[in-house]
């Protein structure tokens, strides 16, 4: 079985799994107590936080360790926003962040303050310009993530941040999906992480405040982690996350560099093997080993079954794998294709071999779920000049599939109006148009969903 979602968790270091276990017997004490066993537990606890702050580039009194990522992101929005009340009651946020993101946002706005979503282009990435055209006098944080967790590609962290200094406004970077490969440069104010993303256990997050920023910990007052992290510390969880960043990161340059060919050979010919593909995120600026593509007619649930009887592990962002039906907020706002679509996130040691499997396996497995999904013809009539394809209650991708089945029938410069009730569509089929080299007209209301007319072209 090949393990192709390590953007979602990477297995185990082999180092992460010995410090575990030599910790259980030397950390399990209370590292609060004087006494010889709080001693000891209490340097274990120590040395893992200079370790980790020596890999974040920050202070170790400027760390704490947090029961996970979410937590952390959590934990860091809600102490710098009621940190910095005085000044203002407005956060900044890109499109694509993390849902933990987003949901603090949301929570936010529901308790009177106000969110700017900084949208993102074709790649996935944020400009500098929008984060700084969004910046207000009450703007209390800002939050960019270092890399997006669903197509990989880099943001401008560095040059984010610096706009967001000179304005007075500190910047939370949630560097979860970045940190195993490298410090995040630029001058930010908090950092977010979490463990099993770089090859450490499940449980344990990071959350950086620099010397200087604003911060109020909410919830009831604790005196452990600088009071921002409350609750006994999984000591041997902790010890184990840091002795495993440490040791990725000395792998991390080699590791990069063949993770970065491995995945560039997916890049080149998955379009080249399967037809009707959209490779999505920055061909550059990206991370490592993550690579993503969506397939035209295809349901990305049964693809990643398929894949999987294949024997291999990937994740997906199409809304056919949700059980909301909805596609995925980092597709949507890039306005790419949701139908279909695949990440591959390669894990550091990835054999080249696998990969070339995978490059055989992918074709038939695409194939075989078109196949399937090739039989219901479409109820198209002409009304008001225009060719009416009914998809109501079909979910993706069958909206798409039938309009690509009718498009023919229509003169060059005639409509086909899309009757949909399927969220998917609304992103999918402008998506096809681009693809295909037609023109979307836009969308309309109709009785039951909506109506997306597309203009043969050619």
């Amino acid at each position: 079985m090949s393990y192709f979602d390590a953007a979602s968790a990477a297995p185990l270091h082999p180092v992460a799994r010995q410090a575990l276990l030599a910790s259980l017997d030397e950390g399990w004490a209370d590292p609060s107590r004087p006494y010889r066993e709080g001693r000891r537990a209490r340097l274990l606890l120590d040395a893992a936080r200079e370790a980790a702050a020596e890999a974040v580039g920050c202070r170790p009194d400027e760390l704490v360790f947090t029961s996970s990522g979410t937590r952390a992101v959590h934990t860091g929005i809600a102490g710098a926003l009621a940190g910095r009340r005085r000044i203002g009651r407005h956060l900044i946020v890109s499109a694509v962040e993390h849902s933990s993101v987003l949901h603090s946002a949301e929570v936010f706005e529901a308790d009177g303050g106000t969110v700017t979503q900084v949208p993102v282009d074709r790649t996935g990435a944020v400009t500098v310009q929008g984060y700084a055209d969004a910046l207000r006098p009450d703007t209390a944080l800002a939050c960019l993530q270092s890399a997006n967790h669903e197509v990989g590609t880099e943001q401008p962290v560095a040059a984010v941040a610096e706009a967001c200094r000179a304005a007075g406004v500190p910047l939370l970077v949630d560097a979860a999906q970045s940190l195993g490969w490298g410090p995040v440069g630029g001058d930010w104010s908090l950092l977010a992480a979490s463990a099993h993303k770089w090859g450490g256990p499940s449980g344990v997050g990071l959350l950086v405040v620099r010397k200087g920023v604003r911060f109020a910990p909410q919830g009831p007052a604790d005196e452990r982690e600088s009071g921002r992290s409350p609750g006994f510390e999984n000591l041997p969880a902790v010890v184990a996350a840091a002795a495993s960043l440490r040791a990725v990161r000395a792998e991390a340059e080699r590791e990069a560099a063949r993770l970065r060919e491995l995945t560039e050979r997916i890049r080149s010919r998955v379009p080249a093997l399967v037809p009707d593909v959209e490779v999505v995120g920055d061909p550059v600026r990206r991370l490592p080993g993550t690579v993503t593509f969506s397939c035209l007619y295809v349901d990305g649930e049964t693809l990643l079954h398929e894949l999987d009887r294949a024997g291999f592990s990937v994740s997906s962002g199409s809304s056919c794998t949700s059980s909301t039906l909805t596609p995925s907020h980092v597709l949507r706002a890039m306005g790419v294709l949701s139908e279909g679509n695949v990440r591959v996130s390669l894990p550091p040691g990835t054999p080249a071999e696998d990969v070339e499997r995978f490059l055989e396996v992918l074709p038939g497995a695409v194939a075989a779920v078109r196949d399937k999904l090739a039989a219901p013809a479409s109820e198209a009539v002409v009304r008001d000049d225009a060719l009416v394809v009914d998809a109501l209650g079909r979910r993706c991708p069958i909206p798409v599939i039938e309009l690509a089945k009718v498009i023919g029938d229509v003169p060059v410069g005639g409509r086909v109006r899309v009757l949909s009730d399927d969220e998917a569509a609304r992103l999918d089929i402008p998506a096809w148009c681009e693809m295909r080299g037609q023109e979307y007209v836009g969308e309309e209301p109709a009785d039951r969903g909506s109506a997306y007319v597309v203009r043969r072209l050619s």
